[in-house]
């Protein structure tokens, strides 16, 4: 039985640092681990649980916050502790580092909550469709052409029918690495290419005309910086008929992705829950995208998003993004593989239906 004045009387956030199985790279970064941190508050004795990826100073600053803003408070109150997060952020800024502490406290906030009510987190949110589909992605450019189309084509035999993988670290290879692809996966899949902002605007449109007209590349993710709208919309205006230009993962609050928006610089906005203010943020960039209207997509976190994903109105699909399918697989018990090109939520288990495997997770532990 819920108290009539429910607080929350436990908080925890712990960074992990998981190595990758082989090195990876997209067209501007390279990684061989990957850190995620996971927030964790208990009331009533339930456990509410939240996770972003991103540096492992995250952590202290979500424990910080949370013992500031969130101790003691109700885990109803979402709004207002959410609003109380950011304003505590004006002077050393809600981005970056900032944003995904706040996503990840906000994350647990409304998994606790769901929990409490007994309820999935679809329910609470307000249920538009009984499942997310779901992107392969991966196709990192360290890979061989060989390990390429192994996991592309891998996904296609699992029922996944879009595919997406990395460009621009060797620009001139991408054409020939695209046909590589597509070959790999035949002629019904849908192809997508991310440069991650690697191109320039000439480039990225010389490189737009030709793997579409070659490979049929339906999807271009930040063929240029996200933060050059100008030469995102010169794309959008310009990019083959059937080809959408996609971005919007690095929008840290609903603001940047509005602002996005409003400069028509993208067919799809992109969304993260771990970065744009968690379930909070998230509802709001997809009431942006509905009121406008544009399709949204969800970046990467596939758990995180399979709940908000079934409950977004103008939603297209979630990125199933293979570290973080991998991370989430092995230290979350109720993570939901794909079926058939769709993530169903597991509706007999309140929250987002994940418990965090601690004892599992233990070695991989770079807290701060």
């Amino acid at each position: 039985m819920i108290s009539s004045e429910p607080k929350i009387a436990e908080t925890a956030a712990t960074a992990f640092t998981i190595p990758t199985d082989a090195p990876e790279a997209d067209g501007t970064f390279a990684w061989d681990s990957t850190t995620l941190v996971v927030v964790e508050m208990k009331c009533e004795g339930v456990t509410g649980v939240g996770y972003t990826y991103t540096h492992k100073t995250a952590a202290p600053l979500a424990r910080e916050l949370m013992k500031k803003h969130v101790e003691g408070q109700s885990p109803f109150d979402t709004n207002a502790l959410f609003s109380a997060m950011r304003r505590e952020q004006r002077n050393y800024g809600r981005e970056g580092i900032a944003a995904t502490a706040v996503s990840a406290i906000d994350i647990a906030l409304w998994d606790l909550k769901a929990k409490l009510l007994g309820k999935p987190l679809c329910f609470v949110l307000g249920q538009m469709r009984d499942g997310a589909p779901v992107y392969g992605s991966g196709g990192f450019t360290t890979y061989s052409d060989e390990r390429l189309r192994r996991q592309l084509s891998g996904w296609v035999s699992e029922g996944i029918p879009r595919v997406k993988m990395k460009i621009g670290t060797h620009p001139e290879d991408d054409l020939r690495r695209v046909k590589v692809a597509r070959e790999a996966i035949g002629n019904d899949v849908e192809l997508f290419v991310d440069a991650n902002g690697a191109y320039s605007r000439k480039q990225a449109l010389e490189f737009a005309e030709r793997c579409s007209a070659e490979s049929h590349v339906t999807w271009f993710e930040e063929p240029v910086s996200s933060d050059d709208l100008a030469g995102l919309r010169l794309l959008r205006d310009d990019a083959p008929a059937g080809m959408d230009i996609a971005a919007g993962e690095y929008g840290w609050t609903a603001m940047y992705l509005r602002d996005m928006v409003q400069a028509e610089a993208v067919d799809v906005i992109q969304a993260d829950a771990t970065r744009c203010g968690g379930v909070t943020g998230f509802m709001d960039a997809a009431a942006i995208a509905d009121v406008h209207p544009l399709p949204l997509s969800a970046h990467c976190g596939p758990s995180v998003h399979l709940h908000l994903a079934c409950a977004a109105r103008p939603l297209r699909h979630v990125e199933y993004f293979y570290d973080h399918v991998r991370i989430e697989s092995m230290l979350f018990d109720g993570f939901r593989a794909a079926r058939h090109g769709v993530m169903f939520p597991d509706l007999s288990r309140p929250g987002m239906g994940l418990e965090f495997k601690r004892a599992d997770a233990e070695r991989y532990r770079d807290d701060v």
